[in-house]
Parts: structure tokens; C-alpha cells; sequence
């Protein structure tokens, strides 16, 4: 029988959800009674849940207001991804030397079939990202790195936000898709230049397309706060 999740911890995993999934978007608010009686939890294990949002980074204490969801502004999101171009291109590097036979083989075949996965509705989708999230945890595990790891999942905590601030154009994601293909089959040929290169175009791909959603969320975020 599994044990029961303690209220700190539920309270924390359902406002870090709301924060990653933009339901409580930057500068709201996380007023200890209001949260308190959303959360059917009391103040100490709400307090328990903001102080780990805080230590992510994903909230923060303003002044005598209490604690608010930080924001995300154009340099938040260039030190992002200069983080995570170092990160990332180390992380295939080290796959590629060190990753066992077949496995990366396997997802190169899935995500070059990606296309209909993207075909469909919701649902689809939904296996569209949990193949690109076993993607990523190929290339952790490969890189048999547990430093790098815990940066990396540190890191992904807020990329998952800023992800949202772009819509999932499915054309996108289908270039995505092939990007991380051609990455796959570096690893598997154990050509670690390629795939450091592959993974600089896809970074820098991606960090195009999520700069040109960024601007109507700012002016939306303006309207509702100023």
C-alpha cells in the first residue's frame, strides 16, 4: 500500500503545475489564506510548498505583499538557453561515448515517425512530449553524470514555463522532432561533434520560435498587472 503524499508535498506539486502550465501566471499572487483554503491544506505545509517554489525560482518574496510567481522577461530566457546550450551539448557529448548499443537507435525510429503523432488531437500530442521526454532521460542516462543531471533537471524546471510562453505550432514541432532525430543518430554513431551540432541548431531553432510567442504574452501580462 503506498503511503499517503504528505500536504507539503501535495501542495507544492499542485502550485508548481499551476505556475509550469501558466494557470497562475507570472506576478500572481500566492497569498497563504487564499491558497491555503484552494489547496484544502494549512498554512504550515503551504509555507513548506512555497519556500521549495522559491528555492526554484519559480516564486518569490516582494516586499511586505508575500510571495509572488517571478517573472519571465527577454534576458531570463537568453541566460536560459546559454545555460542550457552548455548543459545540453555536454550532456550528448558524454552520451554519445558512454550510451549503451540500440537504445538510441529505437527513438531515432520513433521520433522519425513522429509525424503522426502530431497528426491527431490532445491525446496524441500527449505521446509526442512523452517521447521527447524519454529522449531526454536516454541522454541523462547515458551521460552517467549525476553533477550534470541535477543541473540539468534544475534547468528544466523553468524551461518547461518558458516553453509555454510559445503555442505548439505543430509545424514546429515536427521540425523539433527531426532535430532530435538527427541528435539520436549521432549518439548512436557515436559522433559526438554531429551531435553537438545537432543540438546547437535545434537550441538555437528553438529559442527563435519561443522569442517570436514571447511578445503577446508581455503585453497580455501588462494589461492584466499594470
Amino acid at each position: 500500500m503506498a503511503a499517503p503524499v504528505r500536504a507539503g508535498e501535495r501542495a507544492y506539486q499542485a502550485l508548481r503545475a499551476d505556475i509550469i502550465e501558466w494557470r497562475l501566471p507570472p506576478g500572481s499572487m500566492l497569498a497563504e489564506v487564499e491558497q491555503s483554503r484552494r489547496l484544502g491544506v494549512s498554512r504550515t505545509p503551504l509555507r513548506e510548498a512555497l519556500a521549495r517554489l522559491t528555492a526554484e525560482g519559480l516564486a518569490a518574496p516582494q516586499g511586505g505583499r508575500g510571495v509572488v510567481v517571478t517573472d519571465i522577461s527577454l534576458d531570463h530566457i537568453h541566460e536560459l538557453f546559454e545555460v542550457r546550450r552548455a548543459l545540453d551539448c555536454q550532456a550528448v557529448a558524454l552520451a554519445a561515448e558512454r550510451r549503451a548499443d540500440g537504445v538510441f537507435e529505437s527513438l531515432r525510429a520513433e521520433l522519425a515517425d513522429a509525424g503522426s503523432l502530431l497528426d491527431g488531437a490532445d491525446p496524441s500530442r500527449h505521446r509526442y512530449f512523452d517521447l521527447v521526454h524519454r529522449m531526454d532521460e536516454a541522454i541523462d542516462g547515458a551521460a552517467h553524470n549525476q553533477y550534470l543531471l541535477q543541473a540539468q533537471r534544475n534547468l528544466r524546471t523553468q524551461l518547461v514555463r518558458v516553453r509555454r510562453l510559445a503555442t505548439d505550432h505543430p509545424e514546429r514541432l515536427l521540425a523539433a522532432a527531426s532535430e532530435h532525430a538527427l541528435i539520436a543518430k549521432a549518439i548512436e554513431a557515436r559522433d559526438a561533434p554531429l551531435a553537438i551540432a545537432a543540438t546547437q541548431v535545434h537550441l538555437n531553432n528553438s529559442l527563435e520560435h519561443v522569442l517570436s510567442a514571447e511578445e503577446p504574452v508581455i503585453r497580455r501580462e501588462e494589461s492584466i498587472h499594470g
